[in-house]
């Protein structure tokens, strides 16, 4: 028998929030640029006016609530994260810098001794 996972259907408001929403920042935005014969202030004022509107719609939206509680859960995960001391970066970092400079010869002595091969030995063309 398979678990499969139940979707519930959303509150049917909750799409009309996120198109307003956009629409809010859209607003902003053409505001900010229309009143551009104003001052900084004003249209700052019209730019960030959109934004909090557009907030204040999606955080009432399902999917907005989804967001929040995602972006919650983020943050308590990557303060679970046991991040490396600076030695430790350090010494990371110089292994990775080591194995491409490894590498790098490593390819080009393979590219070379293609080119010897091709050139000299197969074509008979010396460069």
């Amino acid at each position: 028998m398979s678990n499969h996972p139940v979707q519930t259907v959303g509150e049917s408001g909750s799409k009309l929030k996120v198109i307003l929403a956009v629409l809010a920042v859209v607003a902003g935005v053409v505001g900010f640029y229309f009143l551009s014969g104003q001052s900084g202030l004003v249209r700052a004022g019209a730019l960030v006016a959109g934004l909090v509107v557009a907030i204040a719609f999606a955080w009432t939206s399902t999917q907005g609530r989804e967001f929040l509680g995602f972006a919650k859960e983020a943050v308590r995960e990557t303060k679970k994260v046991v991040w490396p001391t600076r030695k430790e970066a350090m010494q990371i970092t110089a292994i990775v810098f080591a194995f491409v400079l490894v590498m790098a010869i490593f390819l080009w002595g393979i590219d070379k001794l293609l080119e010897v091969l091709l050139y000299d030995v197969i074509l008979g063309w010396k460069q």
